[in-house]
């Protein structure tokens, strides 16, 4: 029963972290933004598809608790999972587009969104966290933003 309470909670926090990016990219002038989970669930690499000054982009979201299950510790890398080039250049080709990432850390109040391209990680499979936040790597769109969730059941068990 916890593993099932578990995996529903990743789920729904996944979902949130979503619905979030969805907002960032509309207030941060992207168009025709579409949910690729709509047209396939779990679509090779991306979660969303969006444009923006004649550009197309297929966009991983990865959101994430702030902190590790110890409540001290920050979660400093988001892995995007195993063979992410081969999955992101599948969307590319598909789409026309360039492959990209969010990153979405959620603490008891407030979240942060970091953007990027796949190409900035050199070949990394994870989004190092220590490097948005000095700038070395993405954009942030939102940064500490406060929101009015019940942050428990989001929570690390």
């Amino acid at each position: 029963m916890t593993n099932k309470k578990e995996a529903k909670r990743k789920k729904s926090l996944g979902e949130l972290g979503e619905l979030f990016a969805f907002k960032a990219l509309i207030d941060n002038g992207f168009t025709n933004i579409k949910n690729l989970n709509d047209i396939k669930k779990n679509y090779p690499f991306a979660d969303i598809y969006a444009e923006k000054d004649g550009k197309k982009y297929v966009i991983s979201v990865k959101s994430r608790n702030k902190y590790e299950n110890n409540g001290i510790n920050e979660n400093l890398r988001y892995n995007l999972g195993s063979n992410v080039y081969e999955k992101a250049n599948i969307a590319e080709k598909e789409f026309d587009a360039q492959a990209c990432w969010m990153a979405i850390p959620f603490d008891k109040h407030s979240l942060t969104i970091y953007f990027g391209t796949l190409k900035e990680l050199d070949g990394s499979n994870g989004i190092s966290i220590t490097k948005c936040k000095s700038g070395e790597l993405g954009k942030s769109l939102i940064n500490e933003q406060e929101h009015y969730f019940d942050w428990d059941y989001f929570q690390n068990s």
